[in-house]
């Protein structure tokens, strides 16, 4: 018998206690360590909360926990809100509700084998992370002594991290980089377009809108219906070189291209090496490490050769049509370091360029004081871009954001 949605809200309002031992679900067992399943799923990210809890119970009363499929599909149609959040719940589900005989055979059973190195699935280190539990809190100071604060080099790790190169960046240093890069926004000046919309105070007459408004009236006119223009954000095109000399910067800029994908819309974003790849489907999965995860199957020629002319000249052929249209803006990113020599690299960016309104073109070489454009394909592409920017670290990409800034208030 499950315990009805009344028996579970004095344990939803203790949300963070402890979890309870489980063996076998029961009545008793259930609302507290369902109310611990509730803690994992939101410690791996998932935003859960004690209405949840009781939602969750209420579905469990209808369709029993007799059979586990009934009881999985009970919790999801709860839970879930997302298509993506999916295979983390799966994975939750099956870490938190096993069956612990068949888990000591199965764990048995396995050591008699060889070990198999199997690729683990998406969200499975974040469920890893969220079994491990919260870190004990550190004791609070006594209360007659005031806390102390240590703000000892705060100022100058912060500014260390935002002038160091990618490519010298270590683990550590990757994952604040990372994060601090989803907090970035990239403001576009907004363009105006063909359609209109009904604005009262709008700077044009909508003579069409008050004739027909004055048809409800017997044909007098009683107000004067006015529109006004609509604007948006035009369109935003990245091309991202993955060669072997681009494969850090490319790593870190993917979540830059990913948090700018699910901010706004008409997002576009191409990987090339030797051959072109649209990740922008991939891209706009919310979450990141699910997102990455379908890139790389996908791209098969990361940190290989860099053919730039002959991705921007398949580019042009198949692409620009479809994503450059309503003033859309460009960011190529690329070191200009072509194994084709520049070969056709000149017509293909200058193609590019009259194609879009503007072309901005980020370069990680620049971040040498004394750069100087003696490749060849450097040589080719430089004349046909709009702007010339560094992009080796955090400074670099919140200049670029400021310039755009400047821009839109222009």
């Amino acid at each position: 018998m499950i315990p009805p949605r009344e028996a579970l809200s004095d344990a939803a309002r203790s949300f963070g206690a402890p979890l309870a031992p489980r063996d076998r679900p029961s009545a008793e067992a259930l609302a507290p360590n369902l109310l611990a399943f509730l803690r994992l799923l939101r410690r791996a990210g998932l935003s859960v909360g004690p209405g949840d809890a009781l939602a969750a119970a209420e579905a469990l009363t209808i369709t029993g926990i007799e059979t586990r499929a009934a009881t999985r599909a009970a919790l999801a149609a709860t839970l879930l809100r997302r298509r993506e959040q999916a295979e983390i719940f799966d994975a939750a589900f099956d870490l938190f509700w096993r069956d612990p005989e068949r888990g000591r055979a199965a764990s048995a059973f396995a050591a008699m084998e060889e070990p198999q190195q199997e690729k683990p699935k998406p969200g499975s280190r974040r469920i890893a992370e969220a079994m491990a539990g919260e870190r004990p809190r550190p004791p609070r100071p006594p209360e007659d002594q005031p806390p102390r604060v240590d703000a000892s080099m705060t100022v100058s790790a912060q500014e260390r991290l935002q002038q160091m190169d990618f490519e010298a960046m270590g683990t550590e240093e990757i994952a604040q980089a990372k994060a601090e890069i989803r907090k970035l926004v990239l403001p576009l000046d907004e363009r105006a377009t063909r359609r209109f919309r009904t604005d009262p105070l709008g700077p044009r007459v909508d003579l069409k809108a008050t004739i027909r408004a004055s048809a409800r009236s017997g044909g007098e006119i009683t107000q004067i219906l006015r529109r006004r223009r609509v604007t948006r954000p035009p369109p935003l095109v990245a091309i991202c070189d993955i060669s072997g000399s681009m494969a850090r910067y490319a790593q870190v800029l993917l979540h830059f291209l990913h948090a700018v994908t699910n901010d706004r819309e008409r997002v576009h974003s191409f990987l090339f090496g030797t051959r072109l790849t649209n990740i922008t489907r991939q891209l706009k999965h919310r979450d990141p490490e699910i997102a990455f995860e379908m890139v790389a199957h996908m791209v098969p020629d990361w940190s290989g050769g860099t053919r730039i002319g002959e991705a921007l000249e398949r580019f042009n052929h198949d692409w620009s049509r479809r994503v450059l249209g309503q003033g859309a803006v460009v960011l190529l990113i690329t070191d200009g370091l072509d194994r084709e020599g520049g070969r056709g690299l000149a017509e293909a960016t200058d193609r590019l360029r009259r194609s879009c309104r503007r072309l901005i073109w980020l370069n990680p070489l620049l971040r040498y004081a004394g750069f100087q454009p003696k490749s060849q394909g450097i040589r080719a592409m430089l004349p046909h871009v709009d702007e010339f920017r560094p992009v080796h670290n955090l400074a670099s990409l919140r200049e670029l954001i400021e310039a755009l800034g400047e821009r839109k208030r222009q």
